[in-house]
């Protein structure tokens, strides 16, 4: 039997670089998929990435509203569900310039989360346990009218868009760093998970709450309820939710930040509810 040496080089497969036009044939394909597929929010007028037909992100609100009510118990009568439901009328007239249809329905589940929502189409809910901290009707619709203005502004569709556009990055960079060495490899992978969650879906969360802080407050004025009502309401959320992380770790500003805003934005609120509420100017 012949035995035969082989060189150590030619029996292992040299590992290459990471493969950057690879990389830029996705940047490109990332790119063109977002600049063909621009919308502007409302109110703001901010250009956003939104593939979603508006019937059909209207569909999924509804058939998610209805599963959340089966799974919850709904509160059917009492004073709660009158305010909600009145306040839900006036926001609901406030927005209708922007309306692109909704079928507006709005109910109560009983349940200790301080927490409440709204749906593509309008379809909206208050938990009770966030009635304490609302603790008047002002407050109250500060928090639905932040809701119903991720509703408006069509945040969730956006969102969906947002993660198939950093899908199509991540599988840029997963075949460009296909030809390194698995540890090379994980390491890639790893930079581009770390600047995908700090660098772009946590600030674009945050972005998304602060844009449907500002509608909101908007929404809120034009509804006649009294809008420096807001910094007073987060000022008690920030008592009621104890310790967060810091800013940058989380998917909504801090307190401090959202309060800041909504006293920034306080005049232009003030004047269009004197506008919109001649009967109870400021």
């Amino acid at each position: 039997m012949v035995y035969r040496t082989m060189n150590r080089g030619s029996a292992v497969r040299r590992r290459g670089g990471f493969r950057w036009q690879i990389m830029l044939l996705f940047a490109i394909g990332a790119a063109v998929y977002y600049f063909a597929n621009q919308e502007t929010v409302p109110y703001t007028g901010r250009k956003q990435l939104r593939t979603m037909d508006v019937d059909a992100e209207m569909q999924l609100g509804l058939d998610s509203y209805r599963q959340i009510l089966s799974d919850n118990k709904v509160v059917q009568s009492g004073p709660v569900v009158d305010a909600v439901n009145a306040i839900g009328a006036k926001i609901a007239r406030a927005a209708s310039d922007s309306d692109p249809g909704f079928q507006w329905a709005f109910n109560v589940i009983e349940s200790d989360q301080v927490n409440a929502f709204a749906l593509p189409g309008g379809y909206t809910a208050v938990y009770t346990g966030i009635i304490p901290v609302a603790e008047n009707e002002d407050g109250l619709a500060v928090i639905m009218g932040h809701e119903v203005a991720h509703a408006m502004a069509h945040h969730g569709a956006e969102r969906m868009a947002q993660q198939n556009m950093q899908r199509i990055v991540g599988a840029g960079v997963s075949l460009g760093a296909g030809g390194m060495d698995y540890g090379a490899q994980r390491a890639v992978m790893g930079v581009f998970g770390g600047i995908s969650q700090y660098g772009v879906a946590l600030p674009f969360s945050r972005k998304h709450e602060t844009e449907a802080d500002y509608i909101g407050l908007i929404l809120v004025a034009r509804a006649c309820y009294d809008p420096r009502e807001a910094p007073r309401l987060w000022e008690r959320m920030a008592a009621a939710g104890g310790a967060s992380p810091p800013e940058f770790q989380s998917t909504h500003p801090a307190p401090e930040t959202r309060i800041a805003d909504f006293n920034a934005w306080m005049p232009e609120a003030i004047e269009i509810y004197n506008q919109s509420c001649p009967n109870k100017i400021r």
